[in-house]
């Protein structure tokens, strides 16, 4: 009899836990659902930054010993063009933005040339009749001459035979033979100064002498004391250095973009720092078949003769500006053999590789046809890396059939 209570007694307390424990476990789950409805985002799976193909459930390593990052509901983008990097990872993989920009974009060439004697200085040296180089005064290439400074003499039967005529032709005093003597003379390269003074000291010289007509520089020595010319041989090249000319290389592409008048800018390795401002002067009518360029030519004024003949210097021609066109740095184009496209950023770590008609190129910029507009972010730095891990060619079926 005694036994029944105590029973009736455990069996209370019994049931008053089981609705305790009920009434916590119940509130416990309608705070745990409250927290995933109001407030906690639902992973939905787990990839790997640099490939989201690669899905797992749980937290762990990509195949490339990154970190899986989670993709929470709401966040999963079903374009599979798009890549999805977690922010810390794209700063410590150095990737960086610019924003495409809509404006007039200058039509700068940049190239290269080399210095050249300005060829309407140059004097070519040919003897008119056959002879032979009696004295070279000038015997290597580069010596400086003066203006009267006597080059060479020169030996020819013909013109000491012409000579003895117009002597023979003043004895005369026949007006009209000592003319058609002194026409002669001048035909076969004898100098005013030469005639006159054979007239006053009625005396044949041997041997003519040649001086230069004006200051400069022995460009080109063809000969030497001795050598058998005739009126084929290029005996020497005088040319003057206070002013030259610089050949610079245009690419065809950019043939265009340049006309004479333009201004130009010239520096040359071996004085970092200084410039040369001059303008260009002609542009010659035919591309090198060989090197796909268009030689263009500028006057520079070198008074101080700084600048010497061949040596090599960086130009940049500055062109007409094309009107406003979008623009991103040319560092932001992938080159494609059909296709070429840009990474844009889209945002929370986002990336979508997008096809680009690309145009003109000039300096560190590149204008964009079409494709993108004006204030996308694209990426300068890293986007070989997106770019490889991006489906392309669902990206460029996507953008072909937008079109």
């Amino acid at each position: 009899m005694k036994k029944f209570p105590i029973i009736a007694v455990f069996f209370g307390l019994a049931l008053v836990a089981g609705v305790y424990i009920g009434r916590t476990m119940s509130d416990s789950q309608t705070e745990d659902a409250s927290v995933s409805v109001n407030g906690a985002r639902e992973i939905l799976y787990w990839v790997a930054p640099m490939d989201p193909n690669y899905r797992r459930d749980e937290p762990g390593k990509s195949p490339m010993g990154m970190d899986l990052v989670p993709v929470y509901a709401g966040e999963a983008d079903t374009n599979s063009s798009v890549v999805r990097i977690d922010p810390t990872i794209a700063i410590n993989l150095g990737i960086r933005t610019a924003t495409a920009i809509k404006s007039p974009i200058a039509r700068t060439i940049e190239t290269v040339g080399y210095v050249a004697y300005d060829e309407d200085t140059v004097e070519h040296i040919h003897p008119r009749v056959d002879g032979w180089i009696e004295s070279l005064v000038t015997r290597a290439s580069g010596e400086r001459v003066k203006k009267g400074q006597l080059l060479f003499e020169f030996y020819s039967p013909t013109l000491v035979n012409a000579q003895q005529e117009f002597l023979s032709a003043v004895r005369s005093g026949n007006a009209s033979l000592i003319e058609a003597s002194v026409q002669r003379l001048s035909a076969l390269g004898i100098s005013q100064s030469e005639i006159a003074r054979l007239e006053k000291e009625l005396r044949v010289r041997q041997n003519v002498r040649v001086t230069a007509e004006a200051d400069g520089v022995i460009a080109y020595l063809g000969v030497r004391e001795g050598s058998y010319v005739t009126p084929a041989t290029e005996i020497m090249s005088v040319a003057k250095l206070d002013k030259i000319w610089l050949l610079a290389d245009v690419l065809e592409r950019q043939a265009t973009w340049v006309a004479p008048g333009q201004a130009a800018r010239v520096e040359l390795d071996y004085l970092p720092g200084k410039e040369w401002d001059g303008v260009v002067d002609y542009v010659y009518p035919e591309v090198d078949a060989m090197t796909r360029t268009l030689k263009v030519r500028i006057r520079l004024s070198n008074l101080s003769e700084t600048l010497k003949p061949n040596m090599f210097a960086r130009v940049r021609i500055h062109g007409d500006p094309l009107g406003d066109v979008v623009q991103v740095p040319k560092a932001a184009v992938i080159r494609g053999g059909d296709v070429n496209r840009v990474v844009v950023a889209l945002g929370d770590g986002r990336f979508r590789a997008q096809a680009v008609t690309v145009g003109i190129e000039s300096g560190d910029l590149v204008a964009i046809r079409r494709g993108i507009s004006a204030g996308d972010e694209v990426v300068v730095s890293g986007q070989f890396l997106i770019d490889s891990e991006s489906n392309i060619d669902s990206a460029l079926d996507r953008v072909s059939s937008d079109e």
